[in-house]
């Protein structure tokens, strides 16, 4: 259940709620979760809008875009972390309209420690995240027999 944040330019994007979805949907996909309310209502993308000014590399260039993503620790292996980078590199540029600005896009992966994932006022272990997901998966299955 990973948490975006994306740091631009403002001006840079067009449909900031598009993208954030966007963003929100491939990282769900690459962490391989089950589509249930648990996993599609906590992860989300925040497009943080910056004055023109208020970032810089060390040339003074300040046509960058920074996207971070923080999951729970040992959710994304090498080729997971491979995938998200390039994937969200894409979906930004295709949504700034700048096919040039992969070039200048950083994607940053945070992982959170053990125990660091609040939702509902509780910090979720791994293990409490996978108890809450085959809850609400089984509750799905007996609903699906319930109505047959």
């Amino acid at each position: 259940m990973p948490m975006i944040d994306v740091y631009a330019v403002t001006g840079t994007f067009k449909n900031k709620h598009a993208l954030a979805r966007d963003l929100a949907a491939a990282v769900m996909r690459w962490e391989k979760v089950p589509e249930i309310s648990l996993f599609a209502n906590n992860t989300a993308a925040f497009v943080h809008d910056l004055p023109a000014d208020s970032l810089s590399n060390v040339a003074g260039d300040s046509n960058y875009i920074r996207v971070q993503v923080l999951t729970p620790i040992g959710v994304l292996d090498r080729d997971k972390q491979l995938g998200v980078v390039r994937e969200l590199t894409d979906i930004v540029a295709a949504a700034a309209g700048d096919p040039t600005l992969t070039t200048r896009t950083w994607v940053l992966i945070t992982e959170s420690p053990e125990g660091g994932w609040g939702i509902n006022g509780h910090a979720n272990t791994g293990a409490d995240i996978v108890a809450a997901a085959r809850a609400q998966l089984t509750a799905i299955a007996q609903d699906k027999s319930a109505a047959k």
